[in-house]
């Protein structure tokens, strides 16, 4: 059954992959780009990652991809997308570039694979480290900050 999922969810990931590349529509792409996101957060349950899957959600998913759209939608002319023909030769070598970096570090990476799933939570013993030993004040100054950010960048807009 885990072997259906993860292979239901790789299909996705390459598909909604290949969608954001090939869709001329840059909205689209974006929908696109969550979806892979989605599938990645997927990938880690799978992997008994269970706090990565939660960030992937919330950051990527829930944060940036919403910047993403909100970018789009705040730019003029976004249905008509960037002209391609300058770039199309410098974004191919440059993906060849990468595709072949990418095949390498696999191709010469020795993974080792435990015998056994984790049996523990790995959310309960994060939330402890952060919380115990004495992370609290750092993490209530940065959420203060990206509190008092949002409300700026509220004023800002107001203004216009």
């Amino acid at each position: 059954m885990l072997d259906l999922i993860f292979y239901l969810l790789a299909v996705i990931a390459l598909a909604a992959s290949i969608a954001v590349i090939m869709v001329r529509d840059i909205f689209r792409a974006a929908l696109c780009l969550i979806m892979l996101f989605m599938s990645v957060a997927g990938f880690f349950l799978l992997l008994h990652a269970d706090f990565l899957a939660i960030v992937q959600v919330l950051i990527y998913v829930g944060a940036i991809s919403i910047l993403i759209i909100v970018a789009i939608m705040l730019t003029r002319d976004a249905r008509h997308g960037l002209p391609l023909d300058n770039y199309k030769y410098w974004a191919g070598a440059v993906g060849l570039l990468l595709l072949i970096a990418l095949a390498y570090g696999i191709l010469n990476t020795t993974f080792t694979l435990p015998g056994t799933a984790p049996l523990e939570q790995t959310i309960q013993p994060i939330g402890q480290q952060l919380f115990g030993n004495g992370y609290v004040l750092p993490v209530e100054i940065a959420a203060v900050l990206l509190l008092s950010a949002i409300l700026g960048a509220i004023a800002v807009l107001r203004d216009k």
